[in-house]
């Protein structure tokens, strides 16, 4: 799998993100960053204790991580969950948190999967 690929696996927009980073070594880098990134994570607990103002905070930063990265599908749930709850509509948002869940696991199995091709790869060459 190369990283096109893997774009395309989790409906990312791979040419997108390479015209704004310019190489693709620019764009696998903070691809793997995202993998240590915690705001979906701090958006699941904040959901789930009801605490609407941290929500918003760790989604929005999801969001705009997503839209830098092209992150297509991702982007649009989690643009869903941010509009949610910037019109205070929580029930909306928790009704949103499976999809988003989806799109965020298959963007990180993909990226996963990606990164462990590029390390079998290095360790055949060497």
């Amino acid at each position: 799998m190369d990283l096109r690929e893997c774009y395309i696996s989790f409906g990312g927009d791979y040419d997108d993100v390479l015209s704004r980073l310019r190489r693709e070594q620019t764009v696998q880098k903070f691809v793997y960053k995202f993998l240590d990134d915690k705001s979906f994570q701090q958006f699941e607990m904040a959901m789930g204790s009801q605490d609407y103002e941290e929500a918003l905070r760790a989604v929005h930063t999801l969001k705009g991580i997503c839209q830098n990265l092209s992150f297509t599908r991702l982007f649009e749930s989690s643009y869903l969950a941010t509009k949610a709850l910037k019109e205070n509509d929580s029930q909306k948002a928790a009704d949103m948190v499976p999809q988003l869940a989806e799109d965020y696991y298959r963007t990180i199995h993909s990226i996963e999967v990606y990164k462990r091709a590029c390390e079998e790869q290095v360790n055949e060459q060497q």
